[in-house]
């Protein structure tokens, strides 16, 4: 059933009142306005309005740097939005407007490193199906991103004292702004989750190392998200930067405030052009100050974040986006190893018998998917977070091979479908009984650690015999790691000697370099 009326849905809000609309269980209220900001400025608290405020539309998205360009739709099918620098807008789906609810919250934060992304970018992203099936209140949120949102210009004016963080300063507001409103949609105010995926995750991170944002939620998922060169900007980098701009006669702030974004874009990919041909390597994440308190993996997790419970993985694949390999079971011995050698050098044998140990139902050919860029810092950091006996750590890995070209191990965003349970909107995800099941396990995991800050599984009464083991929490030298596949199981440090054995002779990072890469 549909209902859309002057009268209902309607929240009250801390600003205003807010119409939204009722469908077959689910209450969705689209492009609320969390806070308001100028150019390289903090963001401050919306306006508040009289009468009642359509929430009907999604609002707008963060200003990218590059048209998007459709690429790999079948493997991560997007939707694309109107863009502005004023974007700091929410989506909220609950199951129940009833004040006193106190359902779970679980704030999305989307993809696309600090430069790409929107809140709905991805078909995935939808929230209906996690709300209604888990009984949770969805969040998603827009936020400022690449130049506008992750530009370090601290020494151009005392008052761009946070330009390199004002991304998540935008998120930190969003939290703020959920604190003081969600029990009007049926949430709970003091069971907040962040979850993320790849740059999503990265802020996630990031936000429990800033302390105006770590205690506005409790707890954490990051998936694809532990990349250790950017959880920090180089100074010395932004000191150059900021020493080009002067030449130029552009740094002041009426210039670059008021200077149109497609120019801004000209501007500084030019000079990020010259600084990276005299050796400096430019990146756009948050930037250590007083107010972010920088790479845990350098400085330690702080107090409070020690405390976040916290879910970690990654999937097999990630940033391998080429074809798969049609027919590998005809390939002969020799044919395999010639593939292999031409991967992995002197190193393919020994990976090779490493990779069998490691993964034996898997075709010896998937190994020329391994990620290991993102599966070695993540073992770092959850090393790290293990040496904190208030730290609990849950650790998974996605390891599911596709039906597409004949068997294609799982890729960056391909877990996103049966963590939001919407594989019936993603057409590969559904090639077998098996995806249904695990997609039930996925999300069942995801809202139950939410909930209560261990990851459990819903029992399938139509199906008992698809349930999964308990999920344990990582231990000072014993990664429990909760593989997710058409049968789920525990192994502890299961990769780690191939992980450490598969960086001396493949350099994971290099796969970043296709154009053929999604968020």
């Amino acid at each position: 059933m549909f209902i859309c009326r002057e009268d209902y849905p309607v929240a009250d809000t801390k600003y205003g009142r807010l119409r939204g609309y009722y469908l077959d269980g689910c209450f969705m209220f689209q492009g609320i306005k969390y806070a308001d900001a100028k150019r390289f400025q903090m963001p401050v608290e919306p306006e508040a309005w009289e009468g009642v405020k359509d929430a009907l539309s999604y609002g707008y998205v963060a200003e990218i740097m590059k048209k998007p360009v459709a690429n790999n739709e079948i493997m991560v099918p997007h939707q694309y939005w109107p863009s502005r620098e004023d974007c700091q807008y929410l989506n909220i789906w609950s199951p129940s407007m009833e004040k006193d609810a106190r359902r779970p919250v679980m704030v999305w934060i989307h993809g696309g490193a600090f430069d790409d992304g929107s809140s709905i970018e991805q078909v995935a992203y939808e929230g209906r199906n996690l709300c209604i099936h888990e009984d949770v209140v969805v969040v998603s949120v827009n936020h400022r991103l690449n130049i506008l949102g992750y530009w370090d210009l601290s020494e151009i004016d005392e008052s761009y004292w946070n330009t390199g963080n004002l991304g998540n300063a935008d998120l930190t507001a969003a939290l703020r702004w959920i604190r003081d409103n969600i029990a009007a949609f049926g949430g709970d105010p003091d069971n907040v989750t962040l979850f993320g995926q790849s740059g999503g995750g990265m802020k996630v991170l990031t936000l429990m190392q800033t302390p105006e944002a770590n205690t506005l939620f409790h707890k954490g998922i990051v998936q694809s998200g532990v990349i250790g060169n950017m959880f920090d900007q180089d100074k010395a980098v932004n000191h150059a930067f900021t020493e080009k701009l002067k030449e130029r006669g552009l740094a002041d702030r009426e210039t670059l405030e008021n200077m149109p974004y497609r120019r801004l874009v000209e501007v500084y990919t030019g000079i990020e052009a010259e600084l990276a041909a005299e050796g400096y390597v430019v990146t756009r994440c948050p930037v250590q100050n007083d107010y972010y308190l920088g790479n845990p993996l350098k400085n330690g997790f702080c107090d409070r974040a020690k405390e976040i419970p916290l879910i970690v993985g990654s999937v097999f694949g990630e940033f391998d986006f080429d074809h798969g390999i049609n027919g590998k079971e005809k390939y002969s011995d020799e044919d395999v190893k010639q593939m292999l050698r031409a991967q992995l050098g002197d190193g393919a044998e020994a990976l090779a018998e490493l990779f069998k140990e490691t993964y034996p139902d898997k075709h010896i050919l998937d190994l020329l998917s391994l990620d290991n860029f993102i599966r070695s810092t993540e073992i770092a950091l959850i090393k790290e977070r293990s040496k904190s006996p208030e730290s609990k750590t849950y650790s998974y890995m996605f390891t599911y091979n596709f039906a597409l070209d004949g068997g294609k191990p799982a890729w960056h965003c391909s877990e996103l479908p049966f963590v939001f349970r919407n594989i019936e909107k993603v057409p590969v995800c559904n090639d077998s009984p098996e995806t249904k099941v695990l997609e039930r396990q996925m999300s069942s995991a995801w809202a139950q650690f939410a909930r209560t800050g261990a990851p459990a599984f819903t029992d399938d009464k139509e199906a008992p015999e698809t349930g999964c083991p308990a999920w344990p929490v990582c231990e000072p030298g014993k990664e429990q790691v909760m593989i997710f596949d058409k049968k789920c199981e525990v192994r502890v440090n299961y990769d780690h000697a191939l992980i450490a054995l598969h960086e001396q002779y493949f350099d994971g990072a290099s796969r970043l370099k296709a154009d053929n890469v999604q968020h």
